[in-house]
């Protein structure tokens, strides 16, 4: 179920070398010059990497302009609303909405899908007193440019042996494409709501999963993934416990923490790699193991409770998301303008 029973081609092997050096760095760099958020150095190359095979242009102005467009609305709507989260959510619902439209179009997917993911976690770490506003937007933006000079290194060091064929997404009807961006800004609001109301700040890996699930853009592809997301973070989360009991008191030293987290990354990217579905079992797993290298392995911090937390918190994040995004998927299917199908 998880990996093929093929061997991995030469484009494959070079791509896990990208994200899982690529990732390596990015966490390297921000735990040796004490930079906070650290989960934004450690996933945004893994995202950009994973989701994207051979770093181009295009990649990266979508990157970047979803970078900028977040740091800039969650500047004014925290300046402005940071502790009335009543009053942002009809905003926070449009701007989810330009973004779910733009993955829906299929060319700007990866402006869409970082940009719900940046918004989303700096707007509910902004409504905090006590977060830095400016360090969390500009650690937010500094990841992503670093992201991108990380993406084109690797692809300099290890480029692609042979070409691969251009992706080119289907035509879509229009009923369809406003169904997929109504469903994925609803249900982005909804959980924006949630972690507000119920202040769960220690809780990224639920809330970024509430998220990824909306990636396929429509029911079917959220019940599937959403299996493959808890395979991916069970697997993420036992690696990062096994790291933890094998370097027990030595977990604050990072010449040990950095080759582990390596192979770790260069395993599940893999299994990302033969999956060849964009978001599965590999890339939740990535992710999740990225999480809490990055945010929560700190000297002093007990990793494991950390990661047995997120286990209970994203389980819980995939039941409630999936029941909310069939309840939201029945009832636009119940008008012509918003159904799914043909």
């Amino acid at each position: 179920m998880l990996l093929r029973h093929s061997p991995l081609m030469a484009n494959d092997l070079r791509q896990c070398l990208r994200i899982a050096t690529g990732a390596t760095i990015g966490f390297t760099l921000c735990k040796m010059f004490g930079w906070s958020n650290g989960v934004f150095f450690t996933v945004t190359p893994m995202l950009l990497l994973g989701l994207v095979p051979v770093m181009n242009g295009h990649a990266m102005r979508q990157l970047l302009a979803s970078s900028a467009m977040a740091g800039l609305e969650v500047g004014l709507l925290g300046g402005f609303f940071g502790s009335h989260p009543g009053l942002m959510t009809p905003i926070v619902f449009l701007l989810f909405l330009y973004r779910f439209a733009a993955m829906s179009r299929g060319s700007l997917f990866l402006f869409g899908a970082n940009g719900v993911l940046s918004l989303s976690i700096m707007l509910h770490f902004a409504s905090y007193p006590n977060t830095n506003l400016n360090d969390l937007v500009f650690s937010n933006f500094w990841a992503t440019a670093l992201s991108v000079v990380i993406a084109y290194t690797m692809t300099a060091l290890w480029p692609d042996v042979e070409p691969r064929a251009a992706y080119k997404p289907g035509p879509k009807a229009p009923h369809r494409m406003r169904h997929e961006a109504l469903l994925g800004a609803t249900i982005a609001t909804a959980s924006f709501l949630v972690f507000q109301i119920f202040d769960l700040r220690d809780s990224m890996s639920a809330q970024a999963t509430t998220l990824l699930l909306l990636f396929p853009m429509h029911w079917n592809g959220a019940l599937d993934y959403a299996r493959k997301r808890a395979i991916g973070t069970l697997l993420g989360v036992s690696f990062g416990v096994v790291v933890q009991l094998v370097l027990y008191d030595w977990s604050g030293l990072l010449i040990l923490i950095v080759p582990l987290l390596w192979i770790g990354l260069m395993i599940f990217s893999q299994a990302h790699v033969r999956e060849a579905s964009g978001s599965g079992v590999g890339f939740g797993a990535m992710t999740t193991l990225g999480i809490l290298f990055g945010q929560y392995l700190t000297p002093g911090n007990d990793l494991i409770f950390s990661a047995l937390y997120r286990v209970s918190s994203i389980l819980t994040a995939i039941v409630g998301t999936l029941l909310l995004c069939y309840l939201i998927h029945k009832l636009l299917n119940r008008f012509e303008s918003t159904r799914f199908g043909y």
